[in-house]
């Protein structure tokens, strides 16, 4: 992969490590984005990948922008304020749309602080688990800034818009045992056991047939801001794909014949 993602693959599932420790793993080079926006392509692609797992190296999971480097790249040292429009959809929000449009069910491994645009990578992931060392901070308003990536959208749609106003109009961190209270991350577990405890519920998740995970995904997805009448009539034209796999002939009759179903890579 390139100098920011490393990508592993163990059997079905992917794992995307933000690599970049002497920087707390920091959004804001120019290289990042397209490596999202590759690795992304590269994982919907390949239909023997069911689940992805994304964390950081070192004792950050993200940091979010680098204030050494974003005044110039981002800011004043733009000159014209259009310029920093293009930046923001050139770089970090090409992140969100590849990450949260990713087909294949994600899940971030938070390893520690996720601050201000890691927080908001860490809500493109489908779910969140976290280590008893993470913290979570939607801390743009602290800088005068606002999230330029799309935290204003990911946040009430998985913890409330009371709670996604508390944290981001005062731009307080939340600790592990917070972000678990108020529905941020499903569960918080040991430091030590954080990889084995995602790569078991990716496992779990990677049993399942790929081409119903992934519509699946797109319906949850979809759910989000479609009338109810829509996503009844995706999810019938999903479900007639869906008796029509292999995958569904496999699951029943490896139920009525009372074994474990074999779903192959296509």
């Amino acid at each position: 992969m390139g100098s920011f993602l490393s990508f592993e693959k163990e059997g079905s599932v992917a794992t995307l490590t933000m690599n970049r420790p002497e920087v707390r793993n920091a959004l804001s080079e120019e290289n990042v984005a397209s490596e999202f926006v590759e690795v992304c392509d590269r994982i919907t692609r390949d239909l023997g990948i069911r689940a992805v797992i994304l964390t950081g190296a070192g004792t950050a999971f993200s940091s979010g922008g680098n204030l050494k480097t974003m005044r110039a790249s981002l800011g004043a040292g733009l000159g014209e304020p259009v310029k920093s429009r293009y930046a923001y959809r050139n770089g970090i929000q090409r992140i969100a749309l590849s990450l949260y449009n990713l087909e294949v069910p994600t899940i971030a491994a938070v390893n520690g602080p996720a601050i201000g645009a890691g927080c908001d990578v860490a809500c493109m992931c489908d779910i969140r688990i976290a280590s008893e060392k993470a913290v979570f901070a939607e801390s743009f308003v602290k800088l005068g800034l606002i999230p330029g990536d799309g935290g204003a959208w990911l946040l009430p749609r998985i913890i409330g818009m009371a709670k996604a106003s508390e944290i981001a109009f005062t731009g307080d961190p939340l600790t592990a045992a917070e972000a678990f209270a108020c529905g941020l991350v499903s569960r918080v577990v040991p430091q030590e056991r954080l990889m084995d405890e995602a790569l078991e519920l990716a496992h779990r998740i990677a049993m399942n047939p790929p081409h119903a995970l992934r519509m699946t995904k797109r319906l949850l997805r979809e759910g989000q801001h479609v009338r109810l009448e829509s996503l009844l009539e995706m999810s019938a034209g999903f479900q007639a794909l869906a008796h029509h796999t292999m995958e569904h002939e496999e699951a029943v009759n490896a139920f009525l014949e009372k074994r474990k179903p074999v779903f192959k890579e296509d």
